[in-house]
């Protein structure tokens, strides 16, 4: 059996890259396929497959400015030639779906989330966008959901990452998802002896993600906030960060370790899909104090693994860290270990597993049905079409 796994683009490695590295070791010897691919950027586990890229690869600056090619996304993902291949693995966030599976495949797609940039989170995204790209949007968006919805027609199965991905699946693209979340690895984590006196924000530095509402309210409080990670939104918040709040940009895995094992908590004011951030401060023992919505839902237990806060603003997160540290002695970091093995890479491996031979199983089933019907069902020619007795005269 040939095996493709289509992930929308290899440039870093995050959430998605990691479910690719999981489908990696399930199949180790299929082929990846991406829109643009930088080697220097990705694991060596997915630098040891073969990865075959789209025309865009070939545009000068496409790697490091790929998402301004949005236009030319669906062009590039239908030029991939998936010939010959049995299983299609598609890991979707960005347009994945869209490859054109050959007939006797099948395709089972991974979905992180629909794309959010035209759909559910439009609005924000054009509102931070620049001037060419706010123009742009209204006129190419529409174009996007239309081939965004007729291309989910192309899956034979989805799997959704989270509940609520798969409600947006149900609602985008009316198709049902089985929910298995992704794979967090959950071992590489362990707690630490010694708790410092900082909260800590770490991930993408980009406007959904709400930072901004942590570093303020932590420049409100006075209180000590570590951020870790790199993106467009980073100048901005160093101008409004006061001096209790501390960026550290981009840092090794070590260091990201040690920071989620020795802060006080994790704070985490956006809404995601499923959110693996949470998880592996939990897999470190600390607790988790999180904007109430999406992945956070499904992920923290208030009370036990951490607290949730509804509303999405500076004194929402006062109120939650205060309401914190009256009740930070009740947080077990065996307990909230023990909750975040249950998203293990073991996890998701089996549920994929399960998902993909259910689906292979069916093809066949389907296939046999298929050439039964066909060789108890002869038709002779004349019962299709009638011909006529010979000597008939035929009007025209």
């Amino acid at each position: 059996m040939r095996v493709a796994i289509v992930h929308y683009w290899l440039v870093s490695m995050r959430g998605g890259e990691k479910v690719v590295e999981a489908l990696c070791d399930m199949f180790p010897d299929a082929d990846i396929f991406t829109l643009v691919y930088d080697e220097s950027r990705v694991s060596e586990k997915i630098r040891g497959h073969i990865v075959k890229t789209s025309f865009l690869q070939r545009l000068p600056g496409a790697v490091r400015h790929y998402q301004s090619l949005l236009p030319l996304m669906p062009f590039a993902l239908e030029s991939l030639d998936l010939s010959g291949y049995d299983l299609i693995i598609s890991s979707e966030s960005g347009p994945a779906k869209g490859i054109i599976a050959p007939p006797h495949s099948t395709h089972v797609c991974y979905c992180h989330s629909p794309m959010r940039y035209i759909w559910d989170h439009y609005h924000v995204y054009r509102s931070h966008a620049g001037l060419a790209s706010r123009i742009m949007l209204p006129v190419l968006a529409p174009l996007l959901r239309s081939w965004d919805v007729s291309t989910s027609m192309r899956v034979d199965r989805f799997v959704a990452n989270s509940h609520h991905v798969k409600a947006r699946i149900g609602k985008y693209y009316g198709r049902s998802a089985t929910v298995v979340y992704p794979p967090v690895a959950v071992e590489d984590y362990s707690p630490s002896e010694t708790i410092e006196d900082f909260y800590l924000c770490a991930g993408q530095l980009v406007s959904y993600k709400r930072v901004d509402l942590a570093v303020r309210a932590f420049s409100k409080m006075g209180r000590n906030l570590v951020v870790i990670g790199e993106g467009k939104e980073l100048a901005m918040l160093k101008s409004i960060a006061g001096p209790t709040v501390k960026f550290l940009g981009r840092v090794p895995f070590s260091v990201l370790k040690e920071k989620l094992a020795r802060c006080r908590a994790l704070i985490f004011p956006g809404e995601e899909d499923f959110g693996l951030v949470p998880v592996e401060a939990m897999a470190s023992g600390r607790p988790v104090i999180a904007f109430g919505s999406g992945g956070a839902l499904e992920t923290v237990v208030p009370g036990e693994t951490g607290l949730l806060f509804y509303e999405q603003n500076v004194e929402a997160i006062v109120d939650a860290v205060r309401s914190f540290e009256e009740h930070a002695e009740d947080f077990d970091p065996e307990t909230i270990r023990t909750h975040a093995a249950r998203f293990s890479t073991r996890n998701f491996k089996f549920g994929m597993d399960s998902i993909i031979q259910e689906e292979l199983r069916a093809r066949r089933s389907s296939a046999l049905a298929a050439v039964s019907h066909a060789e108890t069902r002869r038709f002779p020619l004349d019962s299709v079409f009638p011909v006529p007795p010979p000597g008939t005269d035929i009007v025209h």
